[in-house]
């Protein structure tokens, strides 16, 4: 006769405490590692979208501080004759207006038809076929009542980086 199979009993357990896991526990390093990865990635992407609009603010400053000093430069001129300070309105003419006008034909043109007033409008950037011109909108008010609008046409010296008025753009 043969005895019915018997199970055999497991070894008994050992000494010491039995883990109540079967892997051992990770302490989360690959999910601040992603984390570290996203955080530097979203600051990358914030500073390149940041320095994008900081390029291009400064952009539209500086050109608007450029038409600014151009009215400027306008109005500087104009007040000069207007206070018949010639001297001031001569030396405010570019290199190529004075090459063409001496300074007593200059003061001379301008006591013909003495400036009572004048109002000076925003420059503005026009195209003219391959080039750019700068333009600064005025309306004068003369000593006999007219009045004038006139478009001056503004050129940059070199050496300083001041804006010179070379005359009437039309």
């Amino acid at each position: 006769m043969s005895l019915p199979p018997q199970s055999v009993p497991g070894p008994p357990p050992g000494p010491g405490v039995r883990p109540p896991f079967v892997a051992p526990p990770t302490d989360g390093m690959r999910r601040r590692r992603w984390l570290a990865v996203g955080l530097a990635g979203g600051a990358l992407l914030l500073c390149c979208v940041g320095s994008l609009f900081g390029a291009g603010g400064l952009l539209a400053l500086g050109s608007q501080m450029v038409l600014d000093e151009a009215s400027a430069s306008v109005s500087t001129y104009l007040a000069a004759v207007r206070d018949k300070d010639y001297a001031t309105a001569y030396a405010q003419l570019c290199d190529g207006e004075q090459a063409n006008i001496d300074e007593g034909e200059f003061v001379d043109m301008l006591e013909r038809s003495p400036l009572r007033s004048f109002t000076v409008g925003q420059a503005v950037i026009e195209s003219f076929g391959n080039d750019d011109r700068l333009i600064v909108p005025a309306t004068l008010r003369y000593a006999d009542g007219h009045a004038d609008s006139v478009r001056y046409l503004l050129d940059q010296d070199t050496s300083t980086g001041a804006f010179k008025v070379c005359g009437p753009s039309d």
